[in-house]
């Protein structure tokens, strides 16, 4: 499934169990709307009906007693329309279930409009008496019977109407519970969809930063955090990663056998070059001229520096290639560190430079590590502190103990190296900006040797710096470690001018 299904797919899906309780609300609303309307056209009207029915019999009994004062036609006539009406009235209440009630007011209707027309027939021919007989013993009674029909049949619809509210506002109880149990559970579902989906996403983009970082840090072995084999985007990425870390490899792999290969090539040029300039210097081909003394010796210094660089580049791609082997055996610390001091302390003298060794207590006595290897590192830190400080600045070696191994540092307070430029300063060919205060120039391969012979003695070299204030090269060695030969992982490689 493709990065873009998944993502309509899973919007869908949310959009869908969002829209649940939306549907379950709605038949709720729908529900209540039903028994409102119902309440209204039923209980409701009803109940206007029957007062409308009360007054209709307030008025039969109003026109009843019109009747016998007026005595004529047209109170016969409203008589018998009261009557008409309160039976339609009392007809139309007969589908609303009133127990009993529309049945009693029909019969006393019944019983009131025949004897309302013997009581109008008794009054037209003047017998008074029977018309009032009629009206006392049998409209009246009729009458009262009717409106003892009503209160009952309210009682009721009140009762009725009271249970019909009553399972509305259940009714929109148990809606509202279901709908916000519903949206609890899509919001659930919506969340686990979009933990899942961005989960999904973000672990393959942390993978893929994580191996560019790797990359780029030189590790192009590097194996990404998941499955490369996936059919969607990030496996079309995996596989591209692949194919450049791949490539990468095979140029790092070029590179240091060109590396080697040059640097092992221009050995024997070189070297042939000084053994006929010093033959020369020696006087085997004749006497030299001053002028020509002076241009043997800027051939001679340049040739020198030329096999300098040879001999750094081909120990930098033995070490990449895993052919930088130390020859670790016991050596006298002490011994070491005098051998420093005097070695550079013409330097020093020469410079104008106060140079110290110091020697903490606690200092072992003897250490297993390769003498030349070691003492090509301290010799290569120890110049590159000379070079950058000037007359009358500090420059000091310091070894002490620490943990299980020995710290060896180098401090001096000559240009310093700017922060943003101190994560470099182990990378080949890498020089910072203060070469401008440099008495000689360099090539940036000595720092990087450095670091891959300390890393082969399983120690660690790490700086610290202030502009203007000086540098501090930091060594942590342990006191024992056997011969072996360096592995190494490709070093990206940085290249900047000098100022």
């Amino acid at each position: 499934m493709t990065l873009r299904v998944r993502l309509a797919l899973s919007l869908a899906i949310i959009a869908a169990v969002l829209i649940v309780p939306l549907v379950l609300a709605r038949v709720s609303m729908q529900s209540l709307h039903r028994e409102m309307l119902e309440l209204r056209e039923g209980d409701f009207k009803a109940s206007l009906m029957l007062g409308r029915l009360r007054d209709g019999l307030a008025d039969v009994r109003a026109r009843e007693v019109a009747l016998g004062v007026l005595k004529s036609d047209t109170a016969n006539n409203n008589l018998t329309l009261a009557l008409q009406k309160a039976t339609a009235l009392t007809d139309s209440l007969g589908h609303y279930h009133l127990d009993g009630a529309t049945t009693r007011v029909r019969d006393a209707l019944a019983t009131i409009t025949p004897a309302a027309q013997r009581e109008y027939e008794a009054f037209s021919s003047g017998k008074d008496s029977l018309a009032e007989r009629i009206s006392s013993d049998t409209i009246a009674p009729a009458l009262r019977e009717a409106d003892r029909a009503l209160p009952p049949a309210e009682a009721a619809l009140r009762t009725r109407a009271a249970e019909r509210v009553s399972a509305a506002e259940e009714a929109l109880s148990d809606g509202l519970r279901i709908s916000l149990a519903a949206l609890a559970v899509a919001l659930l579902l919506a969340t686990a969809i979009a933990l899942w989906l961005t989960r999904s996403i973000s672990r393959p983009v942390w993978a893929l930063e994580a191996g560019m970082g790797a990359v780029a840090d030189g590790e192009l072995d590097h194996k990404l955090g998941f499955d490369v084999n996936r059919q969607d985007e990030f496996g079309r990425l995996a596989v591209s990663f692949q194919e450049m870390t791949r490539q990468l490899a095979e140029l790092d792999k070029l590179k240091a056998e060109f590396v080697s290969i040059a640097s092992h090539e221009l050995k024997t040029p070189v070297s042939v070059i000084l053994g006929y300039l010093q033959l020369m210097e020696d006087g085997v081909y004749g006497p030299l001229t001053e002028k020509q003394i002076s241009v043997t010796k800027t051939i001679h210094a340049q040739a020198t520096t030329l096999a300098r660089l040879a001999h750094q580049l081909l120990d930098v791609s033995r070490f990449e290639a895993g052919g930088g082997r130390i020859e670790a055996r016991p050596i006298k610390l002490p011994q070491m560190l005098d051998e420093l001091e005097r070695t550079f302390h013409v330097l020093a003298v020469q410079r104008d430079i106060d140079f110290r060794v110091i020697r903490e207590e606690g200092l072992p006595v003897e250490v297993t590590w390769d003498w030349e290897r070691i003492n090509e590192v301290t010799g290569n830190i120890l110049s590159n502190a000379f070079k950058f400080t000037g007359a009358g600045g500090t420059v000091e070696l310091i070894a002490g103990p620490d943990e299980n191994g020995v710290c060896i540092q180098v401090r001096d307070s000559g240009a310093g190296i700017a922060p943003d430029q101190l994560k470099h300063v182990f990378q080949k060919f890498y020089q910072a900006d203060n070469q401008t205060s440099a008495s000689t120039k360099g090539t940036g391969l000595g720092l990087a040797i450095a670091k891959e012979i300390v890393e082969a003695h399983q120690g660690k070299i790490s700086v610290t710096s202030v502009v203007g204030t000086g540098t501090t090269f930091s060594l942590t060695l342990p006191i024992a470690v056997v011969s072996r030969r360096r592995t190494s992982g490709f070093r990206p490689v940085v290249t900047k001018t000098s100022a």
